[in-house]
């Protein structure tokens, strides 16, 4: 079985995007990573773009995509297992990262929009809001992430420092580029 791709994050756009963004975000990309470009061509880069775009552009085979890519992200963020409790000091360790490590993709993938809200949270991580509530607190009050006008939540420069530095030293972290999946 093969590993999962996400071709939203290979072509650098939301899955919400519409099929003239998808195309011209595609064909900036493909012009970069194309073979024939001496100073930025990469073959296997390009690769990936074509078959993202392939998928993407096929208004049933992004369909098909969209299904898998949602199952997808659940399980990658997905933090506790069923036999795991959602609580105590390490469990709380484990949500700020994961909810500091989302924070960071969203704003890397989505500088538009890097603002997720606590369903986002709860659904990705897999935590009843109930247990997201005093971490949030804690990831505010440490100046880690802000929370907007409209209840959605944003990670800030501390943050963005902060989720580096866990991710260079505790390897065993949610990666925090955007090429896993």
């Amino acid at each position: 079985m093969q590993p999962f791709v996400d071709h939203y994050e290979t072509l650098q756009v939301s899955p919400n995007a519409n099929p003239d963004t998808i195309h011209r975000v595609y064909r900036i990309l493909a012009q970069r990573f194309h073979p024939d470009n001496r100073e930025t061509g990469d073959s296997e880069a390009f690769r990936a773009l074509t078959e993202g775009y392939k998928i993407l552009s096929d208004p049933e085979q992004r369909a098909a995509f969209d299904i898998e890519h949602r199952t997808a992200r659940r399980i990658t963020w997905k933090i506790f297992d069923q036999t795991t409790s959602a609580q105590g000091v390490e469990a709380e360790r484990r949500k700020r990262v994961g909810i500091l490590s989302l924070l960071y993709r969203k704003r890397i993938g989505q500088a538009d929009a890097p603002t997720m809200n606590l369903k986002d949270f709860e659904e990705l991580l897999g935590v009843p809001k109930e247990h997201l509530e005093f971490t949030l607190w804690y990831l505010k009050e440490s100046q880690l992430v802000t929370r907007q006008d409209n209840g959605r939540y944003a990670i800030t420069l501390k943050g963005v420092d902060e989720a580096e530095a866990v991710c260079e030293s505790r390897p065993d972290t949610i990666k925090l580029s955007a090429r896993v999946a």
